[in-house]
């Protein structure tokens, strides 16, 4: 699929926008007075491949999280921060990588204009981010609710206020609950604008319908060649939300590093324990970084005949099954050995 070419920003070590692959992000939920606890999910999420990770920093005591978390992992790390420009000046002193700010509610233009120009002579980016409930009083007098006009409309007013400094290191995103409103904001703020798009659905939900939602308006986004950076809100384990958005990335070949899975939803035909056997491939699997496609099916229908193309996979049979590579069956193992037998030859790929 053919990405629209945006503006390519430097976050860290990292690229949003322009050629540069597509990154997942995540937001540490420790409270912010709680170091070591926040340094400690940082280091998860990295290592769980987390790109970009955000974190709270609500004051201007809790600037002391940047280096914490900088001294302990190398992903890029990202202020989140309302209201306060004093706070956002002391963390782009501290060495943040990136603030998430919205201008419009710093105050006076000499606030916005300090934040812009620490963050240009550090070469600190800005995530703009607007949401349904946080639209300015006159955009809601024009469209006279949330819209995914509005929502562009408020985004694009943000980015003025760092355009009048003559600031334009700027990634946008415009969230909704609603991924229908969503997703439309997005595609306008892409017609209208060249800068990068951080893509999510907010408030999505629990991990059942979080993801769903997620891979709805996230997904649907990409597909159109939107998109630069992602985040799957989940009420949830963070480190869920970076494996859901490398799930996705994956299911859209967006994503080479790691197994792709595909399984067949088993029927009549089929004669072992298929579903429990797929689950604990994925479990078994999931910290492979080899770039292969892996069939779990139930029978030899499903098997080496429709998931031919696969590189290797499993083909189900009574109590037993068959490992087969590129539709050549190469084993017969029982069914108790299936996933011992999967692992060993992917080992050796």
């Amino acid at each position: 699929m053919d990405r629209k070419k945006t503006k390519k920003i430097k976050v860290g070590g990292t690229f949003i926008g322009g050629d540069s692959k597509i990154t997942v992000q995540s937001m540490l939920n420790v409270p912010s007075n709680d170091v070591d606890g926040n340094v400690k999910q940082a280091v998860e999420l990295e290592e769980a491949g987390c790109d970009i990770i955000r974190v709270a920093v609500p004051n201007i005591e809790a600037v002391r999280l940047i280096p914490a978390i900088k001294n302990k992992t190398s992903v890029p790390i990202v202020a989140d921060i309302h209201f306060d420009y004093k706070t956002a000046i002391e963390a782009a002193a501290a060495g943040v990588d990136k603030i998430r700010i919205n201008p419009g509610n710093i105050g006076d233009d000499d606030r916005v204009r300090q934040v812009a120009d620490i963050c240009r002579e550090k070469n600190i980016p800005i995530r703009i981010g607007v949401n349904s409930g946080s639209l300015e009083k006159h955009i809601l007098e024009k469209y006279g609710r949330p819209t995914p006009e509005a929502l562009c409309d408020s985004a694009l007013y943000h980015a003025s206020l760092l355009e009048k400094f003559d600031f334009n290191n700027i990634v946008l995103s415009m969230k909704s609950s609603n991924v229908s409103f969503m997703a439309e904001a997005y595609r306008l703020a892409s017609e209208k604008c060249g800068y990068p798009l951080h893509l999510g659905v907010t408030e999505a939900g629990t991990e059942r319908m979080g993801i769903i939602k997620s891979s709805i308006g996230i997904g649907s986004l990409l597909l159109d060649g939107i998109g630069d950076t992602i985040r799957v809100s989940l009420t949830d384990e963070p480190i869920k939300e970076v494996y859901a958005a490398k799930d996705i990335l994956k299911a859209l070949c967006l994503n080479d590093e790691g197994i792709k899975f595909i399984s067949c939803p088993t029927c009549g035909r089929t004669k072992i324990n298929l579903i429990g056997i797929a689950n604990e491939a994925e479990k078994r699997l999931k910290d492979c970084k080899k770039n292969i496609t892996v069939a779990i099916m139930g029978c030899a229908v499903n098997g080496p005949g429709e998931a031919r193309e696969a590189d290797i996979g499993i083909a189900g049979g009574k109590n037993e099954g068959l490992i087969f590579k590129k539709g050549k069956i190469i084993r017969k193992v029982s069914e108790d050995k299936l996933i011992d037998a999967l692992a060993e030859e992917i080992e050796n790929m």
